[in-house]
């Protein structure tokens, strides 16, 4: 097993056109870091996230480009090289039994991740959908759900582009009405957050989107208490938990939507094309299917998994993805990536002429976060960023806000951020 990881490793470095790897290189796997995660056992999540020590057992769970400085971990999380030989072998495994195992082992294998996934969810198995990303999984809400021309559907205007013109559409083809309202970049309580979309409730309105962490500016929104209120009015709950499942420390229950959707190819580090959709049991009789589907009983779940032939490797390897997160732990992977937004973000926030458009309270953010400079667009700033110190961000340019996305992963190094650092200093002045 040692050999084949080796000569995976050396390969894919190959693949990527990236530099050949330092002698005697060997990737920590998951069990190795569970047990280097018992010497920080003692300490509290927020002390173990400044033990660089451990984390540095982490990093070398991952491989990355020695090009340049990758910031941009929103889009999606790479996967451990663990999980990527997981994948591989899973190819191998499906490809080598082809129809036979579309046809006699498919069903069996993905239950038993659906178990994993919905155990890791704290949820049930028969209240769960593998997907392909959130836009899948909430598609399939907002074109599922009963409503009728006349009906209301409250969101933000910070919320995913994908969801807004998911409800667009809708409105346009079956006359339900959007009511888009505005967040503060910086809220001053939760109760702020909860009036702003109270305040917009009528007696038409029948559900509520609710970015769980918006992918803008990483604000965390107070979900829960959203809900309750929602709920207090007899007004449904769809969460978009795209950015904050396996980065936040909760599970689906915790939040009490109705239904909910998240990208496991970002923060749980799967393969790129794994989503999940959740959905309350009373709530899936009346909804609809994306896709037609009149073999499964209407109350059943299962009726939203009918999207044709599709890349069951993927899925298979959510398991190695949570045993991988798992090695280090839900709090103590909560706190870390806090710890390396908070590290960079305290450095430049006083700087003469740069914006922090993300909330600065521990509780109201974690490893994303926005920032601006005056008199800069946000693309001049990214581009300034990568041609001249090779670190990759993304400008974010929406009429809510305006600015660069720093996304720093478990892979990232204090190192990465001062250079960040420096280099945003250098633009200030």
């Amino acid at each position: 097993m040692q050999q084949s990881r080796r000569d995976f490793i050396r390969k894919s470095s190959l693949l990527a056109g990236s530099l050949p790897l330092l002698a005697g290189f060997n990737p920590l796997m998951a069990d190795e870091i569970a047990r280097a995660a018992r010497s920080v056992e003692h300490l509290t999540p927020q002390q173990a996230a400044r033990d660089e020590d451990f984390w540095y057992q982490v990093q070398r769970a991952f491989r990355q480009s020695p090009h340049f400085t990758n910031l941009e971990n929103g889009y999606f999380s790479p996967q451990p090289l663990e999980v990527m030989e997981q994948q591989f072998d899973n190819i191998k495994l499906v490809n080598e039994q082809s129809s036979y195992y579309m046809r006699k082992r498919q069903e069996d294998d993905k239950q038993a991740v659906k178990e994993q996934l919905a155990a890791f969810a704290g949820v049930s198995a028969d209240e769960i959908v593998i997907t392909r990303n959130t836009t899948e999984a909430l598609n399939i809400v907002i074109m599922g759900l009963d409503m009728q021309a006349g009906d209301e559907a409250v969101m933000t205007d910070q919320d995913y582009g994908s969801m807004l013109e998911a409800f667009a559409m809708r409105a346009q083809r079956f006359g339900i009405k959007n009511k888009i309202i505005s967040l503060p970049l910086h809220p001053k309580s939760d109760e702020e957050i909860v009036e702003a979309y109270e305040k917009a409730i009528t007696k038409k309105t029948k559900v509520i989107l609710v970015t769980h962490l918006i992918n803008l500016t990483g604000q965390v929104l107070p979900a829960r208490k959203i809900a309750d209120m929602a709920h207090s009015h007899g007004v449904e709950v769809i969460v978009d938990a795209a950015h904050s499942f396996a980065h936040l420390d909760y599970r689906i229950p915790d939040l009490d939507c109705d239904y909910f959707g998240a990208s496991l190819h970002k923060w749980l580090c799967c393969p790129l094309g794994a989503g999940i959709l959740f959905m309350k049991k009373d709530k899936i009789a009346k909804t609809w299917p994306l896709f037609g589907d009149t073999g499964q009983p209407v109350d059943s779940i299962r009726k939203f998994e009918h999207i044709g032939t599709h890349p069951v490797s993927t899925n298979l390897t959510i398991a190695a993805a949570i045993k991988f997160h798992n090695s280090i732990g839900s709090q103590r992977k909560q706190e870390r990536l806090r710890y390396l937004k908070s590290y960079w973000v305290n450095q430049v926030k006083d700087l003469p002429g740069v914006i922090i458009n993300t909330p600065f309270e521990k509780e109201r953010s974690s490893a994303l976060a926005n920032f601006s400079i005056a008199d800069m667009k946000p693309d001049e700033i990214a581009d300034y960023l990568y041609r001249k110190h090779k670190i990759f961000t993304v400008g974010i340019n929406r009429t809510a806000v305006q600015g660069v996305r720093v996304t720093p992963h478990l892979y990232t190094t204090l190192a990465d951020l001062d250079k960040l650092v420096a280099a945003i200093k250098e633009l200030a002045a």
